[in-house]
């Protein structure tokens, strides 16, 4: 694009042309794309290959496999294959979203006697992606074959008397973000007639074969309106997701590990005494999440139990946190659910729960129009000795079984007089009308987080003029925020030791001299995939920390609910600083570090024959401790 075009163009707030944005984003994401291949053309597949575990594509295919494939072929595959030649009686048919498909160069004339140049495949989704090949024709029980391989081998097959000359795997990616009106009458009903478009949205990405034609690439880019910009030749089988389960080797796979029972559950005594007596905090996955569903399940049944009050972000129709809230109503309790119907790819499932919690008899609101409400909060109200005491669960992480095993993330179970009013007005803000909830405890978006955040590093910077203990930790998933991020440039230039441990998006430059040499990033990427969200500020020794649901992003802070609560037992609040920040700052295994060029570097190790891994140390810990 010419100069004099990119000054014409839409400018983005830092006054850099969107253009030349976008421009710059397709050279990261396919060099990204490349990168992704190399390792696993030159590294995993190799290494798997050396463990005796082969994937087969068209290009390995020998004589000893091809009357296996034709056998399994004509019986499995071919019966639910559905070919479409391309011609003015059958015009180029909608494909789905990320769905795997072939598109075929012909030579011939079919039955009708039309001369049919292309044709289009779509690839059984009923089918896995790779097939096992059996061990009496490999020689070893770990052989697959990619059903593109089968497909391409045995396409002329479907179409008898003419000759296919080429035969090129494909999918298009489409744009599947749902657009809704904010002055919709019922927004369950809207949502429903959103999703049924999303599979068919419009075009973003097409993935294909690397060795394609040009006039075949050609030809799907104008079918779906896109430039060479959009366009990714893959060098390999074009979905990769599936591969991680393709394979039962316990050997090459993390060790099996169960959730640890904190000891003060294990007690025959009800959850409600236990936490009258104490906070209780849960890190996952270490710790199981077993305790945050027996909370409900005793709630459910105990006749002092009033009402369960809990916002549902991500949870399936299966979720058991679903069937105990709807037992609960149906035993009479005062069950209210939140639902997040716009948990984006989760939104038919929480429809679902939404009317299995209705017909149970719960009073299920979606929260907020314009606002998700991504905060993660259980409130129960018990009748003890003629008063009523709240007990109230916070967590940074959503309320899924299956995500508590995969995701760290931490949950507070408290009956801190402050934090359950904090979280009864939050829920009567979500249900109800008027004004903004004033909280003693809790600090919320999109109202106080954001202010109070600003105010938390401003004050750290001040103990750093003063000459008092200044030091900021912050754990998160992803950091974009420019007020925040320029507050953090300013606390380090005051002299403040900042450390962030960020998973995904940072767009703080650290390191850099007169601006950020105070500032050091980590990521962390390993086993479980990091998603606890906690700040930490020194505070001139006062140690104040909170845990959150909410990253440093504008859209967590101004178009979401969320919540941040602070954790005030001094020995839970050590228990986090030390296992959740400075053990994550001590890693060396899975640990990265941002540089000021905005490159990422792996961290060495002192000693590189031990290095320190953060999540094995937790997990041995809580084995320790059974």
């Amino acid at each position: 694009m010419k100069q004099q075009d990119l000054n014409a163009t839409t400018r983005t707030p830092d006054a850099v042309p969107t253009e030349l944005i976008l421009q710059e984003l397709s050279q990261s994401i396919h060099a990204t794309v490349n990168k992704q291949y190399e390792v696993l053309n030159h590294a995993i597949l190799p290494e798997l290959q050396a463990q005796g575990i082969q994937f087969l594509q068209y290009q390995d295919l020998l004589e000893k496999h091809k009357a296996w494939i034709a056998a399994f072929f004509a019986k499995e595959v071919q019966p639910v294959l559905t070919p479409i030649s391309l011609d003015p009686s059958h015009p180029f048919p909608r494909l789905v979203n990320k769905s795997l498909n072939f598109i075929i160069s012909l030579e011939g004339k079919d039955a009708f006697g039309r001369e049919i140049e292309m044709a289009i495949v779509p690839a059984p989704r009923s089918l896995p992606c790779l097939i096992k090949i059996p061990e009496d024709v490999t020689g070893n029980n770990t052989t697959q074959i990619f059903l593109t391989a089968i497909i391409q081998q045995h396409i002329s097959d479907l179409f008898p008397g003419m000759k296919a000359t080429g035969c090129y795997a494909f999918r298009v990616t489409r744009n599947a973000d749902l657009v809704l009106s904010e002055d919709v009458d019922d927004l369950a009903v809207a949502l429903k007639d959103e999703l049924c478009s999303r599979r068919f949205g419009r075009a973003v990405r097409l993935e294909i074969e690397n060795d394609s034609p040009q006039n075949i690439i050609d030809y799907l880019l104008d079918e779906f309106d896109l430039t060479e910009q959009e366009l990714y030749r893959i060098d390999g089988p074009i979905n990769l997701s599936r591969l991680s389960t393709s394979f039962e080797r316990p050997e090459l796979k993390y060790p099996h590990f169960s959730p640890v029972i904190p000891k003060i559950f294990r007690k025959q005594k009800s959850i409600f005494e236990i936490l009258k007596a104490q906070d209780v905090l849960l890190h996952h996955p270490f710790d199981s999440f077993q305790p945050v569903i027996t909370l409900l399940r005793e709630a459910a049944k105990d006749p002092a139990v009033l009402a369960i009050k809990q916002t549902l972000y991500r949870s399936g129709p299966d979720s058991e946190i679903v069937q105990v809230l709807a037992e609960a109503a149906r035993n009479g309790k005062e069950v209210t659910a939140v639902i997040e119907l716009r948990a984006r790819f989760d939104e038919e499932s929480n429809i679902m729960v939404a009317n299995i919690l209705q017909e149970a008899g719960a009073v299920v609101v979606y929260g907020i129009v314009g606002y998700k409400t991504h905060a993660k909060m259980i409130l129960i109200v018990r009748r003890e000795n003629q008063e009523l005491l709240r007990y109230a669960h916070l967590g940074t992480g959503n309320y899924h079984a299956g995500n508590a095993r995969m995701y760290t993330d931490y949950g507070l179970m408290t009956t801190q007089p402050d934090i359950c009013e904090d979280v009864h007005r939050m829920f009567q803000e979500l249900t109800g009308m008027g004004k903004m909830a004033k909280l003693k405890a809790l600090l919320h978006a999109p109202f106080t987080l954001h202010s109070e955040l600003l105010k938390l590093i401003e004050q750290e910077k001040a103990f750093a003029l003063a000459g008092r203990a200044a030091h900021i930790i912050i754990k998160m998933n992803a950091l974009t925020e420019p007020q925040l991020i320029a507050a953090l440039y300013q606390a380090s230039q005051a002299g403040v030791k900042i450390d962030l441990i960020v998973r995904s998006i940072c767009c703080l430059i650290p390191q850099v001299t007169g601006m950020s040499e105070n500032i050091q990033v980590r990521s962390i990427v390993g086993r479980f995939l990091e998603h606890t969200r906690v700040y930490y500020f020194e505070h001139g020794g006062a140690k104040k920390l909170y845990c959150a649901s909410a990253d440093w992003m504008g859209r967590n802070l101004f178009s979401r609910v969320e919540t941040c609560f602070p954790v005030l037992d001094p020995e839970l609040k050590k228990r986090i600083y030390k296992d959740g920040l400075i053990s994550y700052l001590k890693d060396c295994h899975n640990a990265w570090e941002l540089d000021a060029e905005g490159q990422w570097h792996k961290v060495p190790c002192q000693d590189p024959a031990q290095p320190y891994n953060a999540q094995q140390y937790l997990l041995e810990q809580k084995q320790l401790k059974i």
